[in-house]
């Protein structure tokens, strides 16, 4: 039996927005928010369900903003639009691109290198053959992994910022920059905020969460944590502002065969789903970006490197995993902010 989910997504999504404490709280009047008006958009881009909501004087302008943003950013970023700027890329394999394209191609290629592959923009033929793209499900075989695993490299890919242009080494190369797009797109909608002047105002891009200042009640946001196990229940609540919460796991997007479940997380290395002892990653950090790709890389990685690449980088971003065996761990600078439903281990440097 084949079988795909995005009950997952959903889920995630309402758990964010309607679990005790998640969901935004208006103040009528305050010096948090004033009197301040709220605005609230839904729609569907980037392939997954998105929520916005917004806080302050210019708050249906700034609502209208976010969504239009949206969709201009999906149609420079998506393999599924044919003229956006990924799809010609990856048909011609040289194309001039926009500079918000370079600058997250040239950022996908910087986090890759950082993370020793873990996460890797030129995945999608992988990801092609195994159909998640299409929805059409199917495990390739070894020899077709591997003669597509010979391009996914991120050396493949050459930036000129100065014409513009952006090419590939390989007509075999291709790139999906949706393990990071969604994560850009939202950190973008804050800087929109601010230009409207807002302080407060939260948008959910699936499984991405990325907040504005506090609530306006002056409280910081509560984020639910969905456990893992996909059952619908939380792993934790954390409490935040001014950051993105973003969550990549094993129960988002999948199919079944034989039992076997084949996730849409791949290993670069492997050309498989990573089967890393991690069922979700989620990375809390100010940089909405770095926090998508992240999710995806130390999903990849698995806890032990996770944990290492965390102690390097601690000023950057603080992480939630959770394990197969249904252990959950955290990163000690958020140890004060999250109340896990289960027993917890704290991450020391």
């Amino acid at each position: 039996m084949i079988r795909k989910t995005f009950a997952a997504i959903l889920v995630f999504t309402a758990v964010s927005l309607l679990c005790s404490g998640c969901s935004p709280v208006k103040e009528p009047a305050g010096a948090h928010a004033g009197n301040a008006g709220e605005a609230s958009r839904e729609l569907f881009a980037m392939d997954t369900f998105m929520s916005i909501v917004t806080y302050g004087d210019a708050a249906e302008e700034a609502a209208d903003a976010a969504a239009g943003e949206i969709a201009r950013l999906d149609s420079l970023f998506s393999v599924g639009i044919a003229d956006s700027d990924i799809a010609v890329l990856n048909c011609e394999k040289k194309a001039a691109v926009s500079g918000e394209t370079m600058e997250l191609i040239e950022r996908s290629a910087a986090i890759s290198r950082s993370t020793d592959g873990a996460f890797e923009p030129t995945v999608y033929p992988l990801m092609e053959a195994w159909g998640f793209p299409s929805g059409n499900y199917r495990i390739p075989s070894d020899d077709e992994l591997e003669k597509l695993l010979e391009n996914v490299d991120v050396s493949r890919i050459r930036t000129d910022p100065a014409s513009g242009t952006v090419s590939f080494t390989s007509a075999q190369t291709a790139i999906d920059l949706g393990g990071i797009a969604k994560g850009y797109t939202s950190a973008r909608l804050m800087d929109l905020f601010r230009e409207y002047g807002l302080v407060s105002a939260k948008v959910s891009l699936g499984g991405n969460i990325q907040v504005l200042g506090k609530k306006p009640d002056g409280t910081r946001w509560k984020i639910g944590i969905e456990d893992a196990s996909g059952n619908g229940t939380l792993a934790g609540v954390i409490e935040t502002e001014d950051s993105a919460v973003v969550t990549s796991g094993d129960y988002e997007r999948y199919f079944e065969e034989n039992g076997v479940r084949y996730h849409h997380i791949l290993d670069p290395e492997t050309g498989y789903p990573a089967r890393s002892g991690l069922a979700g990653v989620t990375i809390i950090s100010s940089d909405g970006t770095l926090a998508d790709a992240l999710s995806t890389a130390l999903f990849v990685m698995g806890s032990e490197k996770a944990e290492e690449y965390w102690r390097e980088h601690a000023d950057e971003f603080d992480m939630i995993l959770q394990k197969t065996d249904g252990t959950l761990s955290v990163s000690e600078g958020i140890e004060d902010r999250f109340t896990g439903n289960r027993e917890t281990q704290v991450i020391r440097r």
